[in-house]
C-alpha cells in the first residue's frame, strides 16, 4: 500500500510539475510582451524524487499563421518499472492579437492504480464543457467549483501562450489563474534573486537565472486536506528562469516542488527553439 500511494503522490507531483513548467512560460512572456512567440519550442526535462531519477517530462509547441498548437509528455517508472505513470496532454487555440484563445485541450493518463482522461471546451474566456472518463461523480470534502470560477482562466498548456503585462522585465512578478479541469488555482510568484546557471555547450544566451518562489493558492476543485494545506502554506516551491532575449522567452531550467512524500523537482536536458527569424537556439544543460 505504501509504494501504491507513493506512486499517486508522484503522480500528483508530476501533474504539479507540468503545471507549474507550463505556467511559468506563461509569465516569463511578459518582458517581451510586444514580440513574437517562438515558430517552435521543443523541450526535454529530467524528473527527480529524493535525488532519484524517476522520469522525463517532454514540451512542445508549434504556431502556423493564428492557430497554436501544445503538447506535453510526462513518464515516471520506480521500481525497476513495476510501477508506471505518464500522462499527455495537448492544446489548440488562436492567437487575437496579444491573447490567447484556447479552443481545446485534453489530458489523458495511465498508471499502475489507474488511468482516465479530461477534455476542456472554451468560448472565448470561458470554459464552456468538461468531460471526464470515466465520470467523476462528486465526492465528500471537494471544495465545489462555481460557474464564475470557470471565467478568465487559463488551462496549463495555453499558460505558455499567454502574454503577461508587465513594464519591469521581471517574470517573477506574476499571479497567474489557473484550471485543469478539476482544480481552479492560482499561481502567485515573486522574486527570490538571481542565480548562475550551468549548460555544456556555449549557447551565447545569458548565463543567469530569476529564481523566483511559486505560492499556491487553491480557491476550488481541491480536497480541503492536509495535503493541501501544505502545498497552499510551503515556502519551497521554486522556480528558476533562463532569460533568452533573441526567442523573446524565458526557459525554465529548474522547477522544485516540496511534497509531503519528498522533494520533486524537474531539470532541464535540452530545449531546441526555432525564433519567428527561424533562428535555430540550442540549450544543452
Amino acid at each position: 500500500m505504501f509504494l501504491v500511494s507513493l506512486a499517486a503522490r508522484l503522480s500528483a507531483a508530476a501533474v504539479t510539475l507540468t503545471t507549474a513548467l507550463a505556467t511559468t512560460l506563461a509569465a516569463s512572456s511578459a518582458a517581451f510582451a510586444n514580440e513574437a512567440w517562438p515558430a517552435r519550442v521543443q523541450a526535454l526535462y529530467d524528473i527527480d524524487f529524493n535525488g532519484l531519477n524517476v522520469g522525463t517530462f517532454e514540451f512542445s509547441s508549434s504556431q502556423d499563421g493564428t492557430t497554436y498548437t501544445l503538447n506535453g509528455a510526462g513518464r515516471l517508472s520506480l521500481l525497476l518499472g513495476a510501477l508506471k505513470w505518464s500522462g499527455d496532454t495537448r492544446t489548440v487555440g488562436q492567437m487575437a492579437g496579444d491573447n490567447t484563445q484556447p479552443k481545446s485541450f485534453t489530458f489523458g493518463y495511465s498508471g499502475t492504480a489507474k488511468s482516465g482522461s479530461t477534455r476542456m471546451a472554451f468560448a472565448g474566456n470561458q470554459v464552456t464543457q468538461v468531460l471526464h472518463e470515466p465520470p467523476s461523480p462528486p465526492k465528500d470534502g471537494i471544495v465545489p467549483v462555481m460557474p464564475q470560477h470557470l471565467s478568465g482562466v487559463l488551462d496549463p498548456l495555453t499558460a505558455i501562450m499567454a502574454v503577461a503585462k508587465g513594464t519591469d522585465g521581471n517574470p517573477c512578478q506574476r499571479r497567474i489563474p489557473i484550471y485543469d479541469g478539476k482544480a481552479r488555482f492560482d499561481l502567485v510568484l515573486s522574486p527570490r534573486g538571481m542565480v548562475r546557471l550551468s549548460e555544456q555547450k556555449p549557447s551565447g544566451q545569458p548565463g543567469e537565472g530569476y529564481v523566483c518562489r511559486v505560492k499556491y493558492v487553491p480557491i476550488a476543485g481541491h480536497k480541503a486536506d492536509q495535503e493541501t494545506k501544505q502545498m497552499a502554506q510551503s515556502e519551497g516551491i521554486e522556480i528558476v528562469l533562463r532569460p533568452i532575449p533573441s526567442a523573446n522567452v524565458f526557459v525554465p531550467y529548474k522547477i522544485t516542488v516540496p511534497t509531503m512524500a519528498g522533494s520533486a523537482t524537474i531539470t532541464s536536458r535540452r530545449v531546441d527553439i526555432t525564433t519567428p527569424q527561424r533562428q535555430q537556439i540550442a540549450l544543452v544543460h
